[in-house]
């Protein structure tokens, strides 16, 4: 076990493994692979990004880059990714000099973007067809859960896939857990952020109307997360909101794009989620404010918008 920082890395046999993917996430996931010991090899579809990365990484002869994905793929045991969005994931992996072609026989593909459950089981059928392995691994914990290297990572694959990525995965995790199957991951994902979307829209309103009531927030905020309103959002969250203050990492816009996921798969699976659906909308009204890169506890601001143009 070695500290850096404030991350503590498990031992773990240095591995060779690729990362597909450097943006606010996936800089620090790949960081923290090498300061756990293993060869990391990164690319990134804007090169400069992935030069940038390895100028940090300036003193660990770990840390290299590739131009394309199946050069960072080649002699990996792992691949790990974290893009965009279901393109984005289908280019990397089987689009031109993609990972899967450089993927040796018994390599582990591991993605940890937030996608369709029906691009997991894609790519993990296409995957198989080449001997390889894809475990369905997307991640919470935001940005700064990725800098501390504290994410919760939901997985779905087989058992031996997940137990060969766990040990590795943990250097930039408290919690790597298996749920289930192929796209399972990603489901699970699906739960996290209709539970998220209810959760800031309820602190939301609370705030609101405590500031409209003439409340000490910060103060009411403090007694009421001692009891059963307690919550990360709450904890986190609640007196940034108070703060007017809204840039802390997840993104309205992702988050919009995480919803237009989750709907989409309780269309097809038959489950209602009136209240999802609601504060879906309610982000699309943040957006119309100009909110795109706020964070997501900015669904205060179009409480305080329309209380304000009602007065």
């Amino acid at each position: 076990m070695s500290t850096i920082g404030h991350k503590t890395y498990e031992f773990c046999p240095p591995s060779r493994v690729a990362f597909l993917g450097l943006g606010v996430m996936g800089y620090p996931m790949a960081a923290h692979l090498v300061r756990a010991g293993h060869h990391v090899t990164v690319y990134n579809r804007t090169t400069a990004k992935a030069i940038a990365w390895c100028d940090d990484m300036a003193l660990h002869e770990r840390a290299v880059m590739a131009t394309t994905p199946e050069e960072a793929a080649q002699g990996a045991q792992l691949v790990f990714a974290c893009v965009g969005n279901d393109d984005d994931l289908r280019s990397v992996t089987s689009g031109p000099a993609g990972a899967f072609a450089g993927m040796e026989p018994g390599a582990i593909f591991v993605d940890h973007t937030t996608a369709s459950a029906s691009v997991a089981r894609e790519l993990s059928a296409l995957a198989e067809s080449k001997g390889l392995s894809f475990v369905d691994a997307p991640v919470s914990g935001g940005q700064a859960g990725a800098e501390n290297g504290v994410l919760t990572v939901m997985c779905g694959g087989t058992q031996a896939a997940f137990d060969a990525m766990q040990p590795v995965a943990l250097a930039y995790s408290r919690a790597v857990t298996r749920v289930g199957d192929s796209g399972a991951g990603q489901l699970a994902k699906m739960v996290n952020q209709i539970c998220i979307a209810g959760l800031v829209q309820g602190l939301a309103e609370g705030v609101a109307f405590g500031q409209h009531a003439g409340l000490d927030m910060n103060l009411v905020l403090d007694v009421i997360g001692k009891g059963a309103a307690q919550s990360w959002q709450l904890d986190n969250r609640g007196k940034t909101m108070v703060a007017d203050q809204f840039n802390f990492g997840f993104a309205v816009d992702w988050m919009r794009k995480d919803l237009g996921l989750v709907l989409d798969e309780a269309r097809s699976n038959g489950a209602r989620l009136p209240v999802t659906a609601l504060v879906d909308q309610f982000y699309a009204d943040v957006q119309r404010m100009g909110g795109h890169r706020w964070d997501t506890s900015s669904l205060i601001k179009r409480l305080q918008k329309t209380t304000d143009s009602s007065d």
